[in-house]
């Protein structure tokens, strides 16, 4: 049986060009050539132009979500950067990744790992490793300080704590000390809330619950060094995860068009994106008659596969099955890069902080 040789662009096919260096003179214009070549090239150059969409809408409000130790690979700049741009109106984060953005806050160092050295011999020198950095010990007890100094000095509204109102209240410390440059600090000073859903999981969380157990053994005049594991785990902080997803809630339905730029995937990817559904089964269990937000822009730099079955690879497309996105046939705009963030993403957002200074 023969083929029928089609030609390609009577198919009205996208032809492909190959990449002339010597043609680029911006970050913006070696996008956009990438956008012409294969694959991870072609995607972040995609991802490009749903990002200049997204920050070009004045009517999209576009939620961060952050995993993986991007503050530690020294990628908080970007985050900061970004805030400060008005380019986000929520972060949803790891706590890991906000504790290890406070160390750089209070005027504190990462460390590069020397392969030479062993775990234990790490272990022994207070060096914590994270794959080919060293987040020293002692700086998360200096961010414990700033925490503790927080919880002392502020009363949260209703005397509740949420990962959200900590935030700000950590934001407006750093504003008010000043040292440096600071996700929290960025947020407080362009009033983008802050949310970490998986708070306990985070050095943030244990420091909040270490001071509700240093408080209550105080208050019950217990000598801390007598305590026992049953004494001392009891002690809970006021801190209530529902006021974050209801401040979520609320935030996201006030936008007129919805955006989503996520850096890895895991529980602030999901977290974030559960909204719509939310509004969903809201309508649908209690009655009521909201309208339900779905994001229409999206765009994830991820290199976790989808065949592995996490939700930090799954597609958009798979999110619009779940009323997550707005569907590609009704005007949405994803862009999914599978690579390494500390490569893709200085790289998309200097592009488009270009494209944006031009006007």
């Amino acid at each position: 049986m023969s083929r029928e040789l089609h030609d390609g662009r009577k198919d009205a096919l996208v032809p492909l060009e190959s990449l002339a260096l010597s043609d680029v003179t911006s970050f913006s214009e070696l996008l956009r050539a990438m956008s012409r070549t294969a694959f991870s090239g072609r995607q972040l150059g995609e991802a490009f132009d749903v990002m200049l969409a997204m920050a070009r809408d004045p009517d999209c409000g576009v939620v961060m979500t952050l995993s993986g130790a991007m503050t530690v690979a020294k990628q908080g700049r970007i985050v900061c950067d970004m805030i400060d741009r008005g380019l986000v109106k929520a972060v949803v984060a790891t706590g890991a990744l906000m504790a290890h953005g406070l160390t750089e806050s209070i005027g504190l160092t990462h460390y590069r790992y020397d392969p030479r050295n062993s775990d234990e011999d790490l272990f022994e020198k207070g060096y914590n490793r994270i794959y080919d950095t060293l987040e020293m010990e002692a700086n998360l007890n200096d961010v414990e300080k700033l925490v503790r100094a927080v919880l002392r000095e502020t009363t949260p509204e209703d005397g509740v704590w949420s990962s959200a109102r900590l935030c700000k209240a950590l934001g407006k410390k750093l504003h008010e000390l000043s040292e440096g440059p600071g996700i929290l600090k960025s947020a407080f000073e362009q009033n983008v809330p802050v949310f970490i859903p998986a708070f306990t999981d985070s050095e943030i969380g244990l420091d909040v619950s270490t001071w509700a157990i240093g408080e209550t053994l105080k208050k019950q005049g217990k000598d801390p060094k007598t305590a026992t594991p049953d004494e001392a785990f009891q002690a809970t902080p006021n801190f209530n995860p529902f006021l974050d997803l209801q401040e979520y809630a609320r935030l996201i339905g006030k936008q007129k068009t919805l955006g989503i730029f996520t850096i890895g995937g895991g529980v602030p990817r999901n977290w974030s994106q559960q909204v719509a559904p939310y509004y969903d089964i809201t309508n649908h269990r209690c009655g009521t008659e909201l309208e339900t937000p779905r994001f229409k822009y999206a765009v994830r730099i991820c290199p976790e596969p989808v065949h592995w079955g996490g939700l930090s690879g799954c597609t958009y497309s798979e999110g619009v099955s779940w009323g997550k996105f707005v569907s590609p046939a009704e005007g949405g705009r994803f862009a999914e890069v599978f690579a390494d963030a500390t490569v893709a993403w200085p790289i998309l957002m200097k592009a488009v902080f270009e494209e944006l200074d031009r006007g």
